[in-house]
């Protein structure tokens, strides 16, 4: 391809109701970059969203921030979002979102960001818009909203959950920042727990809610409390909460070789909906 004066550029505040509506295009696969939208990230953070536009109109995102996440972009501009980026390497964690986008969005960085230290190539993404109950599901009455002055009993199961998905610790030395955005979480109502003898036995967060869809991440159960058929009753006690107070949308992803909690979350009433993949940098 003849390579001109490259068309993708940073979105403004006024691009933020054209953004939306790309997102919306499949809610499901792009609920994380329309939260952050409507979180204000257009105002608070300038030059995280960039955006192609085809005949003056908006056509396709892509977030760049920490994480790399493509919004119904096509090859074209997969392209041009790689070169504009492709000098960014060392503050990207990630490249995160829709497969088939993000395997052609690495296809094209590998050769100068490469590499990986991990591709989950098939993560399914699963979706729900019926309360569990209905469905005659058993909800666990133990898990609620955790509350601020818990924070420092969510923490260590939030850093296991964190380090056994992502393969490294999420912080080291002072844990202060990674303490605000899990307190970040908390104040929204965000996380949901189970306490037991003063200790975090099981947690989940709402990471982005948007447009009347909700993406839950970050499920973790304590390691002794495992196999013993607790999960479903207690995922499903979150999407229950979730859907009465949030959003009746219900969104998440995971990793296609973790077998028992794809059997979870099936059971809650989860279906298969696409596929996401995650580059881990």
């Amino acid at each position: 391809m003849l390579r001109t004066r490259n068309p993708v550029h940073a979105l403004s505040a006024s691009d933020r109701d054209s953004a939306l509506e790309v997102c919306a295009r499949d809610l499901a696969a792009n609920v994380f970059v329309a939260a952050r939208l409507l979180e204000g990230a257009l105002q608070t953070q300038p030059g995280t969203v960039l955006g192609h536009k085809e005949g003056g109109r908006l056509q396709s995102l892509c977030w760049s921030s920490a994480n790399l996440v493509p919004v119904e972009a096509t090859d074209e501009s997969l392209g041009w979002f790689s070169e504009r980026v492709r000098r960014w390497r060392r503050h990207c964690a990630s490249i995160l979102g829709p497969q088939e986008q993000v395997t052609e969005l690495w296809r094209q960085l590998e050769p100068t960001w490469g590499p990986a230290r991990a591709v989950r190539s098939n993560q399914p993404l699963m979706s729900m818009t019926t309360l569990p109950s209905s469905r005659g599901v058993e909800l666990d009455e133990r898990v609620r909203p955790a509350t601020e002055d818990e924070v420092d009993l969510v923490m260590p199961a939030a850093a296991h959950m964190f380090e056994g998905e992502i393969g490294y610790p999420p912080y080291t030395g002072s844990g202060a920042a990674y303490r605000s955005a899990l307190l970040a979480l908390i104040d929204r109502g965000h996380t949901f727990v189970v306490v037991e003898d003063g200790a975090v036995v099981f947690k989940a967060d709402v990471g982005s809610v948007a447009l009347g869809c909700a993406q839950i991440q970050g499920v973790w159960l304590a390691p002794h409390l495992r196999g013993q058929g607790l999960a479903t009753a207690l995922m499903a006690s979150v999407v229950e909460q979730v859907m009465t107070t949030r959003a009746r949308w219900v969104t998440l992803y995971v990793n296609d070789f973790n077998a028992s909690a794809r059997a979870t979350y099936e059971k809650v009433g989860f279906v298969e909906v696409g596929s996401f993949s995650t580059i881990l940098l």
